[in-house]
């Protein structure tokens, strides 16, 4: 007979590996990411909700997990098989939008904790007393911002259901509402058992038949139900439900039909106790038997862990995908900041900075131009031509991108790096350049045994525009070199010119690391593949 392994060291890998999963994001919009964010939702959900909690305490009761579609009666199932309304039902669609647990009073503490389904607040509603007229369940108001958090479980304690099982009436698998949707999702996934409940004219429609096949895919405990099946055709769609259920594997798994009735006709009424005693027997035999109540724990556990083996490597699979596409982004923008990069050091060469303005200012100088404005033209020009590299190489990033699926994630196309900002900040350092180049001409200048030594600011022009000036400023190299001697005129053009190169670094990589940081803002790393195979190898070797 099948037994649930219960060892500390599954238990810490499986820790491990929920872990590993809970770390892995797919933030870009590559064609998988959506199935894979999926998959690992669905994955830490049964994880927390349902394998390690069952797991560390296999004691704890059976779970029947009630799902299906919209009209299904899943609610009316559940009160008729406790035998008084706990759950709300009725014609309007969705009416389970708070989930119900009903258990026995004696199991209360299983479920009053967070054991199973930790994310979702408890709530007990009082009831009238039976004696003093017909229960009716007080349903609290809807949470209001300031309340105690939307997503509650109301938790029912009732006598008529035997100890060691609980139900759990989910909300609709196929609700207009999002968050019932997903909500009724993650509670089957808390489930020792998968109650799949559909109606005899909407048992071959694709939602019910999504969730089978997942129940199938999990080698989960499943039983379904075909609700409010018309005497005159309840042999006629049993058996064409039994044909689809074995044609898609499933046709070993118990069935149970349960009439169309008067009572279930507006939602509101408890179906007789016969309409629902194969499947409260058959519940209750899962529950108080020894080898039933362990083969169906130990099925549902052993199914999600040997999903794993495919799942993983899934998940594994997507997240490398992830990073050779964040790899590719961070290769273009390598790619057009290196190209500008090497573009603008071979115009510097060429004295490019020396030209428009600055030309006229430079062959202005001394008569027509201060040395002052002569810089002043020198510093807007070669801010002029750094903003001209950073801008290409952002058009040629723009041009590889757009051809990249990834790159249309909201932090990297909604947030493009803005020129105006961009030659705010190249300002800033050209003229944090300039007033360092004035410091190191003043120190020439200091050095200078004369009692006239030349004005700084002059001296600060000439070697500007000797080093950006190229064959042009040759002129003002020999100035330079008259003013205070051939060994300081080097020594400042070497200084000098360390320091641009310096400059230009930090521009072109400040650049460079602003257009990445949306993108490293999305913590796309290598490691979560590697991660998420090796906590599987761990688990299957320790199982």
């Amino acid at each position: 007979m099948v037994t649930l392994d219960v060892r500390p060291q599954l238990l810490e890998a499986l820790s491990a590996l929920r872990d590993r999963v809970a770390a892995a994001r797919f933030p870009l919009p590559l064609p998988g990411a959506p199935r894979a964010r999926s998959n690992r939702d669905e994955l830490l959900a049964q994880l927390d909700d349902y394998l390690v909690p069952r797991l560390k305490e296999p004691d704890a009761p059976l779970l029947a997990v009630v799902g299906g579609s919209t009209g299904a009666g899943k609610s009316t199932l559940v009160n008729s098989l406790v035998g008084r309304r706990v759950s709300e039902a009725g014609v309007l669609r969705p009416t389970t939008r708070t989930p119900v647990l009903v258990c026995h009073p004696e199991d209360h503490h299983w479920f009053s904790g967070m054991r199973v389904l930790p994310d979702l607040a408890r709530v007990w509603v009082p009831r009238q007393d039976p004696g003093a007229g017909p229960v009716v369940d007080e349903l609290p108001e809807p949470p209001g911002p300031e309340d105690e958090p939307a997503r509650v479980l109301r938790v029912e304690t009732v006598e008529t259901v035997p100890p060691g099982l609980a139900l759990l009436d989910a909300p609709d698998i196929d609700s207009l509402i999002a968050e019932n949707r997903a909500l009724a999702a993650e509670l089957i996934c808390a489930a020792d058992i998968w109650v799949m409940v559909t109606t005899a004219a909407r048992y071959a429609d694709a939602v019910p038949w999504h969730l089978l096949r997942t129940a199938k895919e999990y080698d989960a405990t499943l039983v379904t139900v075909l609700d409010r099946v018309p005497h005159q055709v309840v042999s006629e769609v049993s058996r064409q439900y039994g044909a689809l259920l074995a044609k898609a594997g499933l046709g070993d798994v118990p069935r149970f039909t349960v009439p169309e009735l008067p009572e279930s006709a507006w939602g509101g009424g408890l179906l007789p106790a016969t309409a629902v005693a194969p499947l409260r027997t058959w519940l209750v035999h899962q529950a108080q038997d020894p080898a039933a109540r362990q083969y169906a724990m130990a099925r549902t556990a052993h199914g999600l862990i040997d999903s794993l083996k495919s799942r993983m490597p899934e998940l594994a699979g997507a997240a490398a995908a992830q990073h050779s596409a964040a790899l590719r982004l961070i290769s273009a923008v390598d790619s057009a900041y290196d190209g500008e990069y090497a573009r603008l050091r071979g115009r510097l060469q060429a004295g490019a900075v020396l030209a428009g303005d600055a030309l006229k200012r430079w062959r202005a100088y001394p008569l027509d131009c201060t040395a002052g404005e002569l810089l002043d033209a020198l510093v807007e020009s070669l801010g002029a031509l750094l903003l001209c590299a950073v801008t290409a190489a952002d058009e040629r990033i723009d041009d590889a991108w757009r051809r990249e699926p990834a790159a249309a994630a909201p932090g990297l196309a909604d947030h493009p790096p803005a020129a105006e900002s961009a030659e705010h900040r190249i300002g800033l350092a050209v003229r944090r350049w300039r007033r360092e180049l004035e410091e190191y001409a003043e120190d020439e200048v200091r050095e200078l045994d004369r009692s006239v030594a030349p004005d700084p600011e002059v001296v600060a022009a000439l070697a500007a525009t000797g080093l950006l000036g190229g064959r042009r400023g040759r002129a003002a190299g020999e100035g330079l070199a008259e003013r205070i001697g051939a060994h300081g005129a080097l020594r400042l053009r070497d200084r000098a010119g360390r320091l641009l190169a310096d400059y230009l670094d930090r521009v072109m990589h400040a650049e460079r690391e602003r257009r990445l940081a949306p993108l490293d803002a999305l913590e796309v790393h290598p490691e979560p593949q590697a991660e998420l195979i090796a906590a599987l190898s761990v688990l299957l070797k320790e199982r």
